[in-house]
């Protein structure tokens, strides 16, 4: 499937997509510029904003980078494409776990429904659930392919949902535990769905190879990034991202090519 923006389309193909999430709640102006400019000199694919009309006149008229607006209100999603966003995403959930709210496969059906009844010609994310079952999550992922989503976007833990459990025996680092979810369902779905997959929620720049070889075609990065102190430590975390995921590719290409010459040197002998 192709997607209609088309510098996207590009990246989603060759799966290579690093998407710099600014944060669904963060409308600081001069923080939201201050990872744009990074993510724009480091080849980052897309910026993903909050769903604010201004903050994304902003962006338009100050970085070359295409802008997603996520949020779960269509109304702002459908102003936010007025004012020049160039594909929007339905998810980022914490809003409704944090009062206890688990929408259903259907509720976000419904959702996306909604969304592409006030919007046309526009490329569309939508997460998956965490908290679905696997086959929920299977069903949902070709749902959203069959009423025209053009990508879709595995999601870790919710914090809300991490401060209820108990504490475990072995402490697991912050590394890896929101992002275990999102890589196996990342894995699963993209089997089954042939929309490109993102793997998202807490992931670390180390942690992108490894996404990829999932089947992931894209990955987010949001909270790693605000951890950084200025744009140069930005752009920074983002080329690492970049190295790892080209020896990610050079180790295909050298097992490729030396899994052919194998095959030759039998049919030789």
């Amino acid at each position: 499937m192709n997607l209609y923006n088309t510098q996207l389309n590009k990246a989603f193909q060759s799966k290579s997509v690093l998407k710099i999430i600014t944060g669904i709640n963060n409308t600081n102006i001069g923080n939201v510029l201050k990872i744009a400019k990074a993510a724009e000199l480091s080849r980052a694919t897309y910026l993903d904003v909050a769903a604010n009309v201004k903050l994304v006149k902003i962006l338009k008229s100050s970085c070359s980078l295409p802008i997603c607006t996520s949020s779960i209100n269509p109304i702002d999603l459908y102003n936010c494409v007025l004012a020049g966003a160039d594909l929007v995403e339905i998810g980022n959930y914490d809003f409704f776990y944090n009062q206890g709210i688990y929408l259903t496969a259907e509720q976000i059906v419904n959702l996306v429904l909604e969304v592409k009844s006030m919007v046309e010609s526009i490329d569309i994310c939508v997460t998956i659930p965490y908290h679905i079952t696997w086959i929920e999550q299977v069903y949902l992922a070709q749902k959203l392919e069959a009423i025209g989503v053009s990508i879709i976007q595995t999601e870790g833990i919710s914090r809300f949902y991490k401060a209820e459990l108990v504490s475990s025996i072995i402490d697991i680092s912050s590394l890896i535990d929101t992002s275990i979810p999102s890589l196996l369902s990342t894995y699963s779905l993209s089997q089954f769905v042939n929309i490109p997959t993102i793997a998202s929620s807490g992931f670390k720049n180390i942690l992108a190879p490894i996404a990829y070889s999932y089947g992931a075609s894209g990955i987010g990065f949001g909270s790693s990034l605000q951890q950084q102190n200025d744009v140069n430590s930005i752009i920074k975390y983002i080329n690492q991202a970049h190295k790892l995921i080209n020896s990610l590719t050079n180790l295909e290409v050298v097992y490729n090519v030396s899994n052919s010459y194998s095959k030759l040197n039998k049919v030789k002998s």
